[in-house]
Parts: structure tokens; sequence; C-alpha cells
């Protein structure tokens, strides 16, 4: 994989009703693109250093789907709870 700084890697679920977490790249940290990379996750704003596995796409902008009630999905997806 390769990605540039601004762009978003979404990491599925392993399992059907996962959920699913975004986050934007911050810092590219390998050469040429390649990870790891320095990344800020949507749900709760944390940055974590990534090496993305097969469960992970980039986009070049959050898809419109994911956008909408991003934040609000994480209080009322029934398979995730509050901590």
């Amino acid at each position: 994989m390769r990605a540039e700084v601004g762009e978003w890697l979404i990491v599925e679920g392993a399992h059907l009703g996962d959920h699913r977490y975004k986050g934007q790249i911050i810092e590219v940290r390998g050469p040429n693109g390649e990870p790891p990379y320095l990344v800020r996750w949507l749900d709760d704003d944390h940055v974590s250093l990534l090496f993305p596995g097969p469960d992970a796409h980039r986009e070049h902008s959050l898809p419109h789907h994911l956008k909408i009630g991003a934040r609000i999905q994480r209080d009322t997806d029934p398979e995730v709870r509050p901590s």
C-alpha cells in the first residue's frame, strides 16, 4: 500500500457486524508513501502508528456514506457499547 498525508484509511471489522474504523493519515513514515502511517482516528481522535493489514484500504477522500453520522453511529450501533 502507498498513501499520502490527508488520505483516509478504512479498516474493516474481521466479522460481520464488527465496527469499521476510519482514520486520516497525518504522517507517512515509510519511503515512497509506504507504511507505517501515523493515523488520527475519527471515532475518538486518538493517534496511532499503523502498519495496515489486508483488512485496510485507503480513500483519497472519506466516502460520503462514511461522513454522515460517523461519530453518531458509534453511539447508536448495538454492536458497539460506549466505554
